[in-house]
């Protein structure tokens, strides 16, 4: 760790910093500029493509390659250049559109329509575009990787172990069996639906000037049709066009993102804090490691902290998600600035959920079910197969089945012989009777060995 990562004041920029190198071109001030300069870029090229302006016409193969290189050779160079810029004029945007015109400037071709840089724009039309260019980068390049990985983990784990009986827990109590496999599926079904969900939010983008009427570019060339313009440019940079905006786009469409991790994150620390408490009761070993210290002064233990840290990091990205969720819609009239500080720290959330599905993988690798427990735990508690005699019971209608086998084992423990001695004396058919008499907690799992495997 370098000493300006030891002055950080947040964890995602100091103690968790190499884990953040994805994100950091993304989410960045850097990231920021870069992709306000791509909107900026694209823009004027779209303008020249587009054919109907006589002042913007068709570049040449030489400009165009002079104009992707400023976005594909971007660096903390130029960057650096245009917070100078920044500096002198007291705007973020506008430093942006005179550092394009700095770079094009030896180029007579670009120089003669460098005015067409910014062409009725207004900031929130390069700043919304931008922001969904990184979220969008951010869904395809690191949350769908980094849940892929901890899916992929899981499914592993959830198939290894799908016929591993063990106690159900219901209100804290055993309750009837299920297997190890069965209950991380459950984990897995429930977040491949928020994925699907978080693959098919449509990132919206607005181009429409001021006020979202288009006033300026008709008022230049009324002639054109610039919401067809429009919407074929935020198409072209990936984004789904908003034909009906303020000033700014109304970040709903982030919102309906942000909640969506909202729901990924309360899945994981859902199934984090279920992970904690089995290994609290010794469901499943942490493999250690010879030069790991798990506590400063007990020298035992293996803590269980990579599911903690799992679960801290969650609260913090969802605490903020939340926030993002409830105030991003929400502008006074036509646009108030608000928004722009919170924007600024949609990488930091994103940065905590991303530490927290790193955690939880590094949890699941360490983890091995304590099948000596699980199989004494199972043979400790038989009256669990009490709804099992109850529910033949009903089938050959037998008399006040439930409240029979409510009152032999309701608050009680049964161990084998009492409960097979109980099945004896019933008056079931002998096929019947026999197969409840060879049932045992741990045959006694329905589906949940094929369910297990088939996710």
């Amino acid at each position: 760790m370098d000493t300006a990562a030891l002055m950080a004041i947040s964890p995602i920029d100091g103690r968790y910093q190499e884990k953040m190198n994805s994100l950091r071109a993304i989410f960045s001030e850097y990231g920021l500029i870069r992709f306000r300069v791509i909107v900026e870029i694209r823009w004027i090229e779209m303008l020249a493509d587009f054919g109907n302006l006589p002042e913007v016409p068709r570049l040449s193969p030489h400009a165009r390659n002079l104009l992707n290189d400023i976005i594909e050779k971007f660096s903390l160079q130029d960057a650096l250049r245009v917070k100078h810029i920044e500096s002198g004029i007291n705007h973020d945007v506008k430093a942006v559109e005179y550092f394009i015109k700095e770079k094009i400037g030896g180029n007579e071709e670009l120089s003669s329509i460098s005015e067409f840089i910014h062409f009725g724009c207004t900031s929130e039309d390069i700043n919304n575009l931008a922001y969904g260019l990184m979220l969008q980068t951010a869904r395809n390049q690191c949350l769908l990787p980094a849940l892929d990985d901890l899916l992929l983990l899981m499914k592993k784990f959830a198939h290894d172990y799908a016929d591993l009986t063990m106690l159900a827990r219901t209100h804290g109590q055993p309750a009837t069996p299920t297997t190890v496999g069965k209950e991380i599926a459950n984990v897995i079904a429930r977040l491949q639906r928020q994925m699907d969900s978080l693959i098919s939010i449509h990132i919206l983008g607005k181009l429409n000037g001021a006020s979202g009427n288009y006033n300026a570019m008709m008022i230049a060339y009324p002639e054109i049709d610039w919401q067809t313009l429009s919407k074929n440019f935020v198409a072209k940079l990936g984004l789904c066009w908003n034909p009906y905006t303020t000033q700014i786009e109304p970040h709903d469409s982030m919102a309906e993102f942000f909640a969506v991790l909202i729901r990924i994150n309360t899945i994981l620390i859902d199934f984090n804090r279920d992970v904690w408490s089995y290994i609290a009761i010794n469901y499943f070993k942490q493999k250690s490691f010879a030069n790991e210290v798990g506590s400063s002064t007990m020298p035992h233990k293996v803590n269980p902290i990579d599911f903690e840290n799992s679960e801290g990091n969650l609260g913090l990205a969802n605490a903020l998600f939340e926030h993002m969720v409830a105030k991003l819609p929400i502008s006074r009239w036509q646009r108030d600035l608000s928004d722009s500080t919170v924007l600024r720290n949609i990488g930091v959330a994103i940065g905590h959920s991303i530490l927290a599905y790193q955690s939880t993988c590094k949890g699941i690798e360490k983890l091995e079910p304590n099948q000596t427990v699980i199989a004494a735990d199972l043979d400790h508690h038989w009256e669990v197969l009490a709804e099992a005699v109850q529910t033949v019971m009903r089938r050959f209608k037998l008399e006040q089945p439930y409240e029979k086998l409510k009152s032999f084992t309701r608050g009680k423990r049964i161990d084998k012989m009492t409960l097979q001695q109980f099945i004896a004396d019933l008056s079931l058919p002998e096929d019947a009777k026999k197969e409840l008499l060879e049932l045992t907690p741990g045959d006694y799992i329905g589906c949940a060995k094929e369910l297990a495997k088939r996710i």
